[in-house]
């Protein structure tokens, strides 16, 4: 999160909450082999029992993710020119992952803390492992691909799959 979310209810009494999201995208330049980033803003709009949710749990600096549909607004400005808003509409959210022993969600400068699934299962079950940048595996592009393959066909195990068995 870009900045804190700010709540208002409509005239109606229906809550609306306006969310600043950074996005980042990070890569390195071809020619000169530099770090590039550029950092975009969005506003996000959540009506609702979304809006609700997301004033009470989310604050500034926070890891969050949203899906929604993108809507542009016009309108005229007090000079008289023609304006544009484009704007998301949430429709999801999930929340980023917690520190370990801590109300509050990681800062930027901690190590990402990736969900585990214990043997109870559920949110209540579920534990956070830190994991050390180090340990995720980076595939360079650049590599050339090898025909060894990591998992040979005598590991993988067939079995039929029943159709009652899928979950949807």
């Amino acid at each position: 999160m870009a900045a804190d979310p700010e709540s208002r209810t409509t005239p109606s009494g229906q809550t609306v909450t306006t969310v600043r999201l950074a996005t980042n995208r990070v890569w390195n330049n071809r020619a000169t082999g530099e770090k590039q980033e550029q950092v975009e803003f969005h506003t996000i709009i959540a009506w609702g029992n979304l809006a609700e949710i997301v004033s009470k749990y989310l604050r500034k600096g926070q890891l969050a993710m949203f899906e929604g549909r993108l809507q542009t607004r016009s309108w005229q400005g007090q000079d008289g020119v023609k304006r544009y808003r484009t704007e998301i509409v949430a429709e999801n959210m999930q929340l980023g992952p917690k520190a370990m022993g801590s109300g509050n969600y990681q800062s930027n400068n901690q190590a990402p803390v990736h969900p585990v699934k214990s043997a109870e299962g559920g949110a209540a079950g579920q534990q956070f492992n830190r994991v050390k940048e180090e340990d995720i595996p980076v595939i360079n592009e650049d590599a050339p691909v090898t025909s060894d393959p990591i998992i040979s066909d005598s590991d993988i195990e067939e079995k039929e799959i029943d159709l009652k068995d899928i979950p949807f």
